[in-house]
């Protein structure tokens, strides 16, 4: 099974057997095992079951073979539930290729010390007028689709830095539960990637609002590696080496080129010119923006109201918000 670990470093070997319980001697009994589950599923539709597939889904739950297929399941259950969301779901889509354009999502060409790749978001690019917060989603998934197929990421993970700087209250208040939900569902719940950090840089108070809304359906793991560092960019490079930041995240390296991802997706079909209408993506609109389950509203009203951002009557200081929420494990 050694062609399994083909394109794995020496170092990167030693990793997945330290911290992933990879063993290249039970890859082909690990990989069956999971194989094996797919008859308890007899509802869903598992398009792919190549070894190098299922791979990727072992990596990204420890080599755990029930938490593995239990994700497989997830992923292609995910799109047999959103039909609309994974049709044309190419970088050469109208709404994917403006998402694609402005930055959905940037993606760093230096990893990090842990071998990561870094992704981030200047979440004030949205252009409601011309894509939907479902193509950026759409962007997103298709970006990590792509770089998933390297083994070296299925291992080493990624790193997300969503920069908050000039995103209005506006454009906040599209950003409805059903709406978040969907993306933590196929984000967190449905994809074979290990996220090593999300960080919150320059974030206003409603988006701590919205972070109270979804905040229930994370789950613990993903709280631990969520950070809010406000404006403490300080902060953020104790975690993220300055010198392979752009210089908008206070890091060493030339503005970011928020076409650089799109252009090695799109190649040559980056200047074509493509017409597109946001509100004729045929993704029902009535099922992302219903309200949340009885059950789910009651956990979140205690909060904020599901759909509402509200100022807090407090806001905390610029030094509270400028700490971490949560910490790594």
């Amino acid at each position: 099974m050694a062609h399994l670990q083909a394109g794995l470093s020496p170092e990167t070997l030693e990793k997945a057997k330290v911290e992933l319980k990879e063993n290249p001697e039970t890859l082909h009994q690990d990989i069956q095992e999971v194989r094996d589950m797919i008859i308890t599923r007899p509802d869903i539709g598992f398009l792919r079951t190549e070894d190098a597939f299922i791979l990727r889904f072992l990596r990204a739950r420890k080599f755990n073979h029930f938490e593995s297929f239990r994700l497989l399941a997830q992923y292609f259950e995910y799109r047999q539930q959103n039909l609309d969301m994974f049709k044309n779901l190419k970088a050469t889509d109208p709404g994917i290729k403006q998402a694609l354009k402005d930055g959905f999502p940037g993606v760093l060409t230096n990893l990090d010390r842990y071998g990561r790749k870094i992704l981030i978001l200047f979440a004030a690019n949205w252009d409601q007028s011309r894509y939907t917060f479902v193509d950026i989603l759409r962007s997103i998934l298709l970006s990590l689709e792509s770089m998933i197929e390297d083994p070296e990421l299925q291992v080493n993970g990624f790193v997300l830095i969503i920069d908050w700087s000039n995103f209005t209250f506006k454009q906040a208040s599209k950003l409805t539960p059903s709406m978040l939900r969907l993306a933590i569902e196929g984000l967190q719940d449905s994809f074979p990637a290990r996220f090593g950090g999300i960080h919150f840089v320059n974030q206003p108070w409603y988006i701590h609002a919205l972070y109270t809304v979804i905040r229930p359906f994370l789950k613990d793991k993903t709280r631990k590696r969520i950070f809010m560092h406000g404006n403490n960019l300080n902060s953020l490079h104790q975690l993220m080496h300055p010198e392979i930041l752009p210089s908008e995240l206070g890091g060493m390296m030339p503005p970011y080129d928020m076409g650089t991802w799109a252009r090695t997706l799109l190649d040559h079909a980056y200047d074509e010119e493509t017409e597109y209408c946001p509100e004729s993506y045929s993704l029902s609109v009535k099922d992302l923006e219903k309200d949340l389950s009885p059950k789910t509203m009651k956990r979140s009203q205690s909060v904020v109201e599901p759909g509402v951002l509200k100022r807090p009557e407090k806001v905390k200081s610029e030094e509270e918000n400028m700490q971490p929420l949560l910490s790594l494990d």
